[in-house]
Protein backbone atom coordinates (compact mmCIF):
# COMPACT_ATOMS: atom_id res chain seq x y z
CA UNK A 1 0.00 0.00 0.00
CA UNK A 2 1.01 3.25 -0.71
CA UNK A 3 -0.17 6.68 -0.18
CA UNK A 4 1.22 9.93 -1.50
CA UNK A 5 0.95 12.40 0.77
CA UNK A 6 1.61 15.54 -1.80
CA UNK A 7 -1.54 15.01 -3.84
CA UNK A 8 -3.54 14.18 -0.26
CA UNK A 9 -2.56 17.72 0.94
CA UNK A 10 -3.42 19.35 -2.05
CA UNK A 11 -6.69 17.76 -2.73
CA UNK A 12 -7.71 18.89 0.92
CA UNK A 13 -6.35 22.29 0.25
CA UNK A 14 -8.35 22.78 -3.09
CA UNK A 15 -11.67 21.32 -2.38
CA UNK A 16 -11.53 23.09 1.17
CA UNK A 17 -11.00 26.65 -0.89
CA UNK A 18 -13.22 25.57 -3.25
CA UNK A 19 -16.44 25.18 -0.37
CA UNK A 20 -15.13 28.19 0.69
CA UNK A 21 -16.02 30.57 -2.04
CA UNK A 22 -19.41 28.33 -1.66
CA UNK A 23 -19.90 30.18 1.89
CA UNK A 24 -18.37 33.39 1.02
CA UNK A 25 -20.37 34.39 -1.96
CA UNK A 26 -23.42 34.46 0.29
CA UNK A 27 -21.86 37.62 2.58
CA UNK A 28 -23.68 36.06 5.50
CA UNK A 29 -19.93 34.30 7.26
CA UNK A 30 -18.27 37.16 8.59
CA UNK A 31 -14.53 37.81 6.99
CA UNK A 32 -12.70 36.12 9.53
CA UNK A 33 -14.26 32.83 8.67
CA UNK A 34 -12.04 33.29 5.48
CA UNK A 35 -9.10 34.36 7.12
CA UNK A 36 -8.94 31.33 8.72
CA UNK A 37 -9.66 28.66 6.16
CA UNK A 38 -7.69 30.61 3.76
CA UNK A 39 -4.42 30.53 6.33
CA UNK A 40 -5.28 26.78 6.75
CA UNK A 41 -5.65 25.43 3.41
CA UNK A 42 -2.73 28.00 2.37
CA UNK A 43 -0.48 25.94 4.92
CA UNK A 44 -1.63 22.71 3.77
CA UNK A 45 -0.50 23.66 0.02
CA UNK A 46 2.67 24.48 1.34
CA UNK A 47 3.02 21.12 2.71
CA UNK A 48 2.25 19.67 -0.83
CA UNK A 49 4.83 21.74 -2.59
CA UNK A 50 7.70 20.43 0.37
CA UNK A 51 6.35 16.62 -0.19
CA UNK A 52 6.60 16.52 -3.89
CA UNK A 53 9.44 18.40 -3.92
CA UNK A 54 11.41 15.65 -1.91
CA UNK A 55 9.49 12.81 -3.94
CA UNK A 56 11.19 12.25 -6.34
CA UNK A 57 9.03 13.10 -9.12
CA UNK A 58 9.98 13.99 -12.58
CA UNK A 59 8.17 15.17 -15.51
CA UNK A 60 5.72 17.57 -16.82
CA UNK A 61 3.26 16.39 -14.28
CA UNK A 62 5.44 17.50 -11.27
CA UNK A 63 5.87 20.64 -12.94
CA UNK A 64 2.58 20.86 -13.51
CA UNK A 65 1.77 20.04 -10.30
CA UNK A 66 4.39 22.63 -8.60
CA UNK A 67 2.94 25.05 -10.53
CA UNK A 68 -0.79 24.38 -9.50
CA UNK A 69 0.29 24.23 -6.06
CA UNK A 70 1.84 27.32 -5.81
CA UNK A 71 -0.53 29.21 -8.08
CA UNK A 72 -3.26 28.24 -5.20
CA UNK A 73 -0.61 29.36 -2.09
CA UNK A 74 -0.29 32.70 -4.14
CA UNK A 75 -3.72 32.68 -4.99
CA UNK A 76 -5.03 32.37 -1.26
CA UNK A 77 -2.74 34.84 0.05
CA UNK A 78 -4.02 37.06 -2.04
CA UNK A 79 -7.27 36.88 -1.35
CA UNK A 80 -6.46 37.11 2.30
CA UNK A 81 -4.43 40.53 1.56
CA UNK A 82 -7.79 41.78 -0.09
CA UNK A 83 -9.72 40.64 2.44
CA UNK A 84 -8.16 42.31 5.63
CA UNK A 85 -7.27 45.43 4.17
CA UNK A 86 -11.08 45.67 2.78
CA UNK A 87 -12.12 44.46 6.63
CA UNK A 88 -14.21 47.81 6.54
CA UNK A 89 -16.50 46.74 4.69
CA UNK A 90 -17.54 44.13 6.09
CA UNK A 91 -20.24 41.62 4.59
CA UNK A 92 -23.37 43.35 2.91
CA UNK A 93 -25.88 39.85 3.66
CA UNK A 94 -24.40 40.48 7.31
CA UNK A 95 -25.23 44.36 7.59
CA UNK A 96 -28.76 44.07 6.19
CA UNK A 97 -30.01 41.56 8.24
CA UNK A 98 -29.42 43.64 10.95
CA UNK A 99 -30.47 46.44 9.59
CA UNK A 100 -33.99 44.34 9.12
CA UNK A 101 -33.81 43.36 12.68
CA UNK A 102 -33.28 46.75 14.06
CA UNK A 103 -36.24 47.97 12.41
CA UNK A 104 -38.37 45.29 13.90
CA UNK A 105 -37.10 46.10 17.12
CA UNK A 106 -38.12 49.42 16.38
CA UNK A 107 -41.61 49.08 14.98
CA UNK A 108 -42.23 46.89 18.05
CA UNK A 109 -41.02 49.77 20.25
CA UNK A 110 -42.64 52.33 18.28
CA UNK A 111 -39.69 53.98 17.04
CA UNK A 112 -38.43 55.09 13.51
CA UNK A 113 -35.06 53.83 14.14
CA UNK A 114 -32.92 51.52 11.55
CA UNK A 115 -29.34 49.67 12.27
CA UNK A 116 -26.89 52.98 13.05
CA UNK A 117 -26.31 55.05 10.51
CA UNK A 118 -22.50 54.80 11.62
CA UNK A 119 -22.45 51.31 10.17
CA UNK A 120 -24.69 52.24 7.09
CA UNK A 121 -22.11 54.76 5.82
CA UNK A 122 -19.31 51.48 6.32
CA UNK A 123 -21.08 49.36 4.62
CA UNK A 124 -22.01 51.92 2.27
CA UNK A 125 -18.41 54.17 1.38
CA UNK A 126 -15.81 50.97 1.78
CA UNK A 127 -15.68 48.46 -0.98
CA UNK A 128 -16.35 45.13 0.01
CA UNK A 129 -14.14 41.72 -0.85
CA UNK A 130 -15.23 39.99 -3.74
CA UNK A 131 -15.99 36.11 -3.26
CA UNK A 132 -15.04 35.83 -6.78
CA UNK A 133 -11.45 35.81 -5.85
CA UNK A 134 -12.06 32.79 -3.46
CA UNK A 135 -12.26 30.79 -6.70
CA UNK A 136 -9.00 31.59 -8.15
CA UNK A 137 -6.81 29.32 -5.64
CA UNK A 138 -9.34 26.24 -5.96
CA UNK A 139 -8.75 26.51 -9.91
CA UNK A 140 -5.05 26.62 -9.30
CA UNK A 141 -5.47 23.38 -7.20
CA UNK A 142 -7.40 21.55 -9.97
CA UNK A 143 -4.58 22.24 -12.57
CA UNK A 144 -2.15 20.98 -9.56
CA UNK A 145 -4.44 17.64 -9.15
CA UNK A 146 -4.61 17.20 -12.64
CA UNK A 147 -0.80 17.60 -12.95
CA UNK A 148 -0.92 14.79 -9.83
CA UNK A 149 -2.08 12.02 -12.38
CA UNK A 150 0.50 11.55 -14.32
CA UNK A 151 2.93 10.09 -11.82
CA UNK A 152 -0.27 8.68 -9.47
CA UNK A 153 -0.18 5.85 -11.59
CA UNK A 154 -3.29 4.01 -12.87
CA UNK A 155 -6.00 4.82 -16.08
CA UNK A 156 -5.92 8.88 -16.66
CA UNK A 157 -9.35 10.17 -16.51
CA UNK A 158 -10.16 7.47 -13.51
CA UNK A 159 -7.05 9.11 -11.66
CA UNK A 160 -8.36 12.68 -12.53
CA UNK A 161 -11.83 12.24 -11.36
CA UNK A 162 -10.98 10.07 -7.99
CA UNK A 163 -8.44 13.23 -7.36
CA UNK A 164 -11.29 15.96 -7.82
CA UNK A 165 -13.92 14.26 -6.54
CA UNK A 166 -11.36 13.21 -3.53
CA UNK A 167 -10.55 16.72 -3.14
CA UNK A 168 -14.65 17.83 -2.95
CA UNK A 169 -15.82 15.23 -0.17
CA UNK A 170 -12.57 15.66 1.89
CA UNK A 171 -12.67 19.85 1.14
CA UNK A 172 -16.89 19.94 1.86
CA UNK A 173 -16.54 17.89 5.00
CA UNK A 174 -13.88 19.80 6.92
CA UNK A 175 -15.59 22.89 6.05
CA UNK A 176 -18.65 22.22 7.25
CA UNK A 177 -17.12 21.14 10.59
CA UNK A 178 -15.14 24.42 10.47
CA UNK A 179 -18.35 26.41 9.56
CA UNK A 180 -19.92 24.39 12.62
CA UNK A 181 -17.47 25.92 15.32
CA UNK A 182 -17.64 29.57 13.49
CA UNK A 183 -21.18 29.85 14.89
CA UNK A 184 -19.37 30.13 18.53
CA UNK A 185 -17.68 33.60 17.47
CA UNK A 186 -20.73 34.90 15.45
CA UNK A 187 -23.78 34.55 17.18
CA UNK A 188 -27.20 35.23 15.52
CA UNK A 189 -25.57 33.75 12.18
CA UNK A 190 -28.45 31.86 10.46
CA UNK A 191 -28.32 28.42 9.58
CA UNK A 192 -28.72 28.39 6.26
CA UNK A 193 -24.75 28.43 5.30
CA UNK A 194 -23.96 25.15 7.34
CA UNK A 195 -27.06 23.60 5.84
CA UNK A 196 -26.40 24.33 2.32
CA UNK A 197 -22.48 22.65 3.13
CA UNK A 198 -23.82 19.37 4.94
CA UNK A 199 -26.67 19.50 2.17
CA UNK A 200 -23.36 19.85 -0.68
CA UNK A 201 -21.49 16.83 1.69
CA UNK A 202 -24.23 14.36 1.19
CA UNK A 203 -24.63 15.73 -2.30
CA UNK A 204 -20.80 14.87 -2.54
CA UNK A 205 -20.95 11.32 -0.72
CA UNK A 206 -22.24 8.88 -3.51
CA UNK A 207 -19.94 10.84 -6.16
CA UNK A 208 -17.22 10.12 -4.13
CA UNK A 209 -18.48 6.21 -3.42
CA UNK A 210 -18.80 5.42 -6.60
CA UNK A 211 -15.38 7.15 -8.22
CA UNK A 212 -14.03 4.43 -6.14
CA UNK A 213 -15.80 1.68 -6.82
CA UNK A 214 -15.57 1.87 -10.76
CA UNK A 215 -12.77 -0.91 -11.80
CA UNK A 216 -10.59 -1.15 -11.09
CA UNK A 217 -11.73 -0.37 -7.76
CA UNK A 218 -12.87 -1.42 -4.29
CA UNK A 219 -15.12 -3.88 -5.95
CA UNK A 220 -12.13 -5.96 -6.75
CA UNK A 221 -11.43 -5.78 -3.12
CA UNK A 222 -13.98 -6.69 -1.81
CA UNK A 223 -14.46 -9.51 -3.91
CA UNK A 224 -10.63 -10.65 -3.29
CA UNK A 225 -9.68 -9.98 -6.95
CA UNK A 226 -7.24 -7.22 -5.25
CA UNK A 227 -5.79 -8.38 -2.16
CA UNK A 228 -5.94 -5.97 0.90
CA UNK A 229 -2.96 -7.48 2.66
CA UNK A 230 -5.18 -8.32 5.75
CA UNK A 231 -7.62 -11.01 4.24
CA UNK A 232 -9.93 -8.48 3.18
CA UNK A 233 -10.17 -6.74 6.46
CA UNK A 234 -9.10 -3.72 4.98
CA UNK A 235 -11.90 -3.51 2.04
CA UNK A 236 -14.74 -4.06 4.74
CA UNK A 237 -13.29 -0.86 7.15
CA UNK A 238 -13.97 1.00 4.30
CA UNK A 239 -17.14 0.12 3.54
CA UNK A 240 -18.30 0.88 7.08
CA UNK A 241 -16.66 4.45 6.75
CA UNK A 242 -18.84 4.91 3.90
CA UNK A 243 -21.64 3.45 5.13
CA UNK A 244 -21.02 5.72 8.45
CA UNK A 245 -20.03 8.88 6.82
CA UNK A 246 -23.38 9.10 5.22
CA UNK A 247 -25.18 8.33 8.24
CA UNK A 248 -23.77 11.07 10.47
CA UNK A 249 -24.16 13.51 7.62
CA UNK A 250 -27.83 11.95 7.76
CA UNK A 251 -28.04 12.78 11.69
CA UNK A 252 -25.91 16.03 11.10
CA UNK A 253 -28.91 17.25 8.95
CA UNK A 254 -31.31 16.28 11.37
CA UNK A 255 -30.01 18.13 14.12
CA UNK A 256 -29.75 21.06 12.41
CA UNK A 257 -33.38 20.84 12.19
CA UNK A 258 -34.35 21.51 15.62
CA UNK A 259 -35.15 24.84 16.93
CA UNK A 260 -32.29 25.08 20.07
CA UNK A 261 -28.77 26.93 19.52
CA UNK A 262 -27.52 23.90 21.38
CA UNK A 263 -28.17 21.43 17.83
CA UNK A 264 -25.64 23.20 16.08
CA UNK A 265 -22.82 22.37 18.40
CA UNK A 266 -24.46 18.91 18.41
CA UNK A 267 -24.28 18.99 14.60
CA UNK A 268 -20.44 20.16 14.88
CA UNK A 269 -19.67 17.35 17.11
CA UNK A 270 -21.06 14.91 14.71
CA UNK A 271 -19.35 16.38 11.70
CA UNK A 272 -15.54 15.52 14.16
CA UNK A 273 -16.77 12.11 13.40
CA UNK A 274 -17.79 12.46 9.41
CA UNK A 275 -14.31 13.89 9.15
CA UNK A 276 -12.41 10.78 10.14
CA UNK A 277 -14.83 8.78 8.67
CA UNK A 278 -14.28 10.90 5.20
CA UNK A 279 -10.91 10.34 5.52
CA UNK A 280 -10.88 6.85 5.84
CA UNK A 281 -13.31 6.28 3.07
CA UNK A 282 -10.59 8.32 0.60
CA UNK A 283 -7.16 7.21 1.97
CA UNK A 284 -8.23 3.65 2.40
CA UNK A 285 -9.05 3.32 -0.92
CA UNK A 286 -6.61 5.72 -2.45
CA UNK A 287 -3.53 3.31 -0.05
CA UNK A 288 -5.45 -0.04 -1.17
CA UNK A 289 -5.81 1.03 -5.09
CA UNK A 290 -2.25 2.41 -5.65
CA UNK A 291 -0.19 0.78 -8.32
Amino acid sequence: MHLDAATILLQWAAGGLAFLWVTTRGRLVSLGYGWLLRGVFGVLALGAIGAETQAGHTGVGHVVFLSGAGGLVAAAMTALVVSVVRRDAGVSAAHEMRARASDRVAAMAGRAETVPEAEQAVATVHREFPPALDLVAPVAGIVGLIGAAGFTGGGLWLTIARLLVGAAFLGVVTDAMLLGHWYLTQPGLPREPIKEIVRLSAYVWPVEVAVLLLPPGMIGVLRGAHSDGYGGLLGWMWVVCAITTAVLLAVTWLALRERFYSAVMAATGLLYLAILTAFGTDLVARALLAP
